[in-house]
């Protein structure tokens, strides 16, 4: 499975949260944007639940991530 992760970052926290972001086994990319999200990762894992605890415990567990959003993406 794979998904985008649209992340609400705290601030002046930025740096130190995406740090240990990208050190997530399953996350494989991490893009700083502008406007209402701060970052969008780029996470995969081998099921729905796998995924679900991945961002759930580990990138949310994060401090300095305020907040999440899951895109989930299929082939088509």
């Amino acid at each position: 499975m794979k998904a985008f992760v649209l992340c609400r970052l705290v601030a002046g926290l930025e740096q130190k949260a995406l740090n240990q972001v990208r050190s997530i086994k399953g996350v494989n990319d991490v893009y700083l944007t502008f406007g209402h999200w701060d970052a969008v990762l780029s996470a995969e894992a081998d099921t729905i639940d796998k995924l679900s605890g991945l961002i759930v415990r580990e990138v949310r567990g994060i401090h300095g991530v305020q907040s999440t959003e899951t895109l989930v993406t299929t082939n088509i």
